[in-house]
């Protein structure tokens, strides 16, 4: 068995669309990055990555390389769990927070629990998904961005 860990942050700006966990929320701001900016989904890729002891998401699509400007961070993490899978690595599950003082994702977390055990390839009972705020403390209290834990436990087949 092997644990991993990911973390990532974004800043909400006007003009963007907002996506968490591979789903569109409906918000004022949106996340600025080289991607669309999918806070959530880039946590659980590192986590996956570090579990199997294979880099960070940095390392193997950089905001340096205009193929991945604005794409969808779904693939990402097809591809992350295509490598751990190359790799004999199979997830066991996924428990990740989203920290956002606004927008509210209750109405959500169903929705992004599927889009990530869709991506996985695995069953929604083996991925959960929180929301907190920081109670107006901090960078996410204050509204200037999001961010997001996730950490995952995966076996060598």
């Amino acid at each position: 068995m092997r644990i991993g860990h990911g973390y990532d942050v974004h800043r909400l700006v006007e003009g963007r669309r907002l996506i968490l966990g591979g789903i569109e929320i409906q918000y004022e701001k949106g996340l600025l990055g080289h991607s669309d900016a999918d806070v959530l989904l880039h946590a659980v890729c590192d986590a996956l990555l570090g579990a199997a002891a294979l880099g960070d998401i940095g390392r193997h699509f950089p905001d340096s390389d205009e193929r991945y400007r604005g794409i969808d961070s779904r693939i990402l993490l097809k591809e992350v769990c295509a490598m751990l899978s190359q790799k004999g690595c199979k997830i066991g599950n996924i428990d990740c927070t989203v920290i956002a003082q606004r927008p509210k994702l209750s109405p959500y977390i169903e929705k992004i629990r599927r889009s990530i055990a869709d991506c996985c390839k695995i069953d929604e009972n083996r991925i959960n998904v929180k929301a907190t705020t920081e109670e107006g403390m901090g960078f996410t209290g204050s509204g200037e961005g999001i961010a997001a834990h996730a950490v995952c436990l995966i076996s060598e087949k």
